[in-house]
């Protein structure tokens, strides 16, 4: 099945080059040059990924995120220049699930693409012995049903944050560092810049938190990564 992906950037050089390259590899491609258009067309059309440059017109890229994410767990791959850190960690924050900054590599950015629809398509390929994981709190996550729920209340996740809490269930007392985190929940090795995995904790834990203080057993290894409390 042909995946269906959004291209959201004003400059029509980079949108033309993305198109190309992505067509080239059998995506069916969309395109928007500005906020409005893009969340008609993510509403309409219902993209499998949309790579989200961030300063663009009308609506920004943070704005279009924001707004999506209200109602959406579609993939989102941020674009933004060198200099936005600000920028990629606010929208890390929102939801976003990856970024590469300008100028990037096509290359690089095609393998990012390939590794976030394959976790989109199969979020559970390691499955776990049993389909029901349980924590203390009435924290439940059930893998076929694809659901977290604490005592009665489901939580809102999206399939990246899912994936985060059960593989740190799956391996509750086991310290899991960023790099092995990235490679098992986001689905290639990153060199650098873990800031994607602390940002995604950060959400993950403001859910659970929210839903009963009891249940975030979500703990900080200091310069290593993160531990789900046995």
């Amino acid at each position: 099945m042909t995946s269906r992906i959004l291209v959201v950037d004003d400059e029509r050089a980079v949108t033309d080059l993305l198109a190309y390259n992505l067509r080239k590899a059998h995506y069916e491609v969309m395109v928007a040059h500005e906020g409005q258009e893009a969340l008609r067309l993510a509403r309409t059309v219902s993209p499998d990924l949309i790579l989200l440059d961030l300063m663009i017109p009308a609506v920004d890229g943070l704005d279009v995120c924001r707004e999506l994410r209200k109602t959406s767990g579609v993939p989102i791959i941020m674009i933004t220049a060198r200099g936005e850190e600000i920028d990629r960690v606010i929208g890390l924050e929102l939801g976003a699930d990856d970024y590469v900054t300008k100028p990037f590599s096509v290359r690089e950015l095609m393998a990012r693409i390939k590794a976030v629809l394959r976790r989109a398509r199969s979020p559970n390929r390691e499955r776990a012995a049993s389909n029901l994981l349980r924590a203390d709190g009435g924290l439940q996550l059930e893998v076929d049903a694809h659901s977290v729920t604490v005592k009665d209340l489901t939580l809102d996740l999206s399939r990246l944050e899912f994936d985060l809490l059960y593989h740190l269930m799956s391996n509750a007392g086991r310290v899991l560092s960023r790099e092995q985190l990235l490679e098992q929940v986001w689905g290639y090795d990153f060199v650098g810049d873990t800031r994607a995995v602390d940002s995604a904790v950060k959400r993950l834990r403001a859910k659970l938190r929210a839903a009963s203080a009891s249940v975030d057993a979500i703990e900080t290894v200091r310069g290593i990564g993160y531990r789900f409390a046995a």
